[in-house]
């Protein structure tokens, strides 16, 4: 138990820097996801049965604009496929674990847990309770967007606009991506979906992101695999 306990803190130290990002972030969803015309229930209710910022503000914003069901599911299914991803790399880590671990350490894959985790998993020897560093990571993420959104919602329009909040999200990514940037193929995807990013930003419904993350995702895999078979030599 000390073992476990000692994993979970440790995780919740390691999402601590994100949590100062996100904390920000969830204020802006609060107040928008009102504005949008959504319920405060209804919005506290996403962030804890959802829990995930890109998809609630991207569902804020379509129900502003009177938006079909089914285009509000199919593009949150659209905007979430990059956890496809998450789940992949973190799957050989947790093959072990019971189905209801499984099940519980899923709901906590997000961006900032994910990036604190993967770190962890990857310079750390694996045992048989390196799942609680996760849980720590994750839950102590959950915990900070509640809290994070109630402060929105019930702030509301009274959050001064002069405040640079929407800044915190690029802040908070830039934190994540940096510690893993270690080896070529990494650091060359890396600065490649970037530079595309800023060149495909004017391109309609955003597909310019789109674009920076398949580039991105090629560039790697390409030297990745040139990489990989200098070091089977």
């Amino acid at each position: 138990m000390n073992q476990r306990l000692k994993l979970f803190w440790a995780g919740v130290r390691a999402e601590f820097p994100l949590l100062i990002g996100v904390f920000p972030f969830g204020l802006i969803y609060g107040a928008l996801a009102l504005s949008s015309g959504l319920s405060a229930t209804a919005a506290q209710m996403m962030s804890s049965i959802v829990f995930a910022g890109s998809s609630q503000f991207v569902t804020a914003q379509l129900v502003h604009g009177a938006a079909p069901g089914l285009v509000i599911v199919l593009t949150i299914a659209v905007v979430n496929l990059r956890h496809m991803l998450y789940s992949a790399s973190v799957a050989p880590y947790v093959r072990n674990l019971s189905m209801r671990w499984k099940a519980l350490l899923s709901y906590f894959l997000t961006d900032e847990a994910y990036a604190a985790t993967i770190i962890h998993y990857e310079e750390e020897e694996l045992t048989p309770a390196s799942h609680w560093f996760f849980l720590g990571a994750g839950l102590s993420l959950w915990f900070t967007w509640q809290v994070s959104t109630a402060f929105g919602i019930f702030l509301g329009t009274s959050i001064p606009e002069s405040w640079p909040l929407d800044f915190a999200l690029p802040l908070t990514f830039i934190a994540m991506v940096v510690p893993v940037l270690k080896d070529r193929p990494v650091i060359a995807a890396a600065l490649s979906a970037g530079l595309v990013a800023l060149l495909a930003f004017s391109l309609p419904y955003k597909l310019g992101l789109i674009l920076a993350a398949l580039t991105g995702i090629i560039v790697g895999m390409l030297l990745e695999g040139k990489e990989s078979p200098k070091e089977a030599l």
